[in-house]
């Protein structure tokens, strides 16, 4: 079996992208899945994307985190596939699209994407963090010397032993000015610490309004891999018109055979 495939990073936070719209593609394969976004025998990224055809929408994103498993929504990753469906043809400058978690709407000026992201009503407020789903279930935790701070262990800590086998995905955060953040993320599915996630930090920057830290409804998010910002609206006890503004840029492209 042979086929196409891009390479793609958004912010460090990297996939394979599959034109899938011929159904090429073993979409029940997880170990192939997995094979492919091993970092030493296969092609090496943080998720697998599937671009395929719908009926009612410009087209429907499939997301496999690099275990192998159909995963919940992926920021990054959906950024990433609007540029590609782009690149292809599929669309123009404006887009919409069905993902696992409902219809998405984008837009593109070069290789920046906004993304709009679902509205989210519930928060869980605890003592030292907040819990939320941005399209996929976050943990977010202030934590002090975030550079220095063990992500990996305490990242995995808290996704095992606080949210069980389902898990959640944990971001640690430092407030830097009135309106940024820096955000470390240990995303469950990959199982460890990615350079970044989009849903991750779509939930830092609501928590952190949510919790008082700021009165800024457009926040900058500082990743290891880069700049990320997110603009929302507060609407009595929601949080709508959620967006997640980045760039997507190809790496390479090439066979799997």
């Amino acid at each position: 079996m042979a086929f196409h495939f891009h390479k793609y990073q958004g912010t460090g936070n990297d996939f394979i992208i599959i034109d899938n719209r011929e159904f090429i593609f073993p979409k029940n394969d997880t170990n192939l899945v997995a094979k492919l976004c091993d970092r030493k025998f296969g092609i090496g990224a943080d998720g697998l994307l599937l671009l395929e055809s719908h009926s009612q929408h410009d087209f429907n994103m499939v997301y496999y985190n690099s275990d192998g498993n159909l995963s919940s929504m992926c920021g990054n990753g959906g950024r990433c596939l609007v540029h590609f469906a782009q690149q292809l043809g599929v669309i123009g400058d404006h887009t919409t699209f069905q993902a696992v978690d409902g219809v998405h709407h984008a837009s593109l000026q070069g290789d920046i994407i906004s993304l709009g992201m679902n509205n989210v009503g519930r928060i869980e407020e605890f003592e030292r963090y907040v819990f939320l789903n941005t399209g996929s279930p976050h943990h977010v935790e202030i934590v002090e010397n975030l550079e220095d701070f063990d992500v990996f262990s305490e990242g995995r800590k808290i996704r095992n032993d606080r949210y069980g086998k389902k898990g959640a995905n944990v971001n640690f955060v430092t407030q830097i000015t009135a309106d940024t953040f820096a955000v470390r993320t240990y995303e469950r599915g990959v199982e460890a610490e990615t350079l970044s996630c989009g849903t991750g930090v779509t939930a830092v920057a609501i928590g952190m309004y949510h919790t008082g830290k700021t009165n800024s409804q457009r926040i900058q998010l500082q990743t290891p891999g880069g700049n990320l910002e997110v603009t929302f609206e507060k609407q009595e006890n929601r949080y709508t018109n959620v967006t997640l503004i980045g760039p997507a840029v190809e790496v390479f492209k090439g066979v799997w055979s």
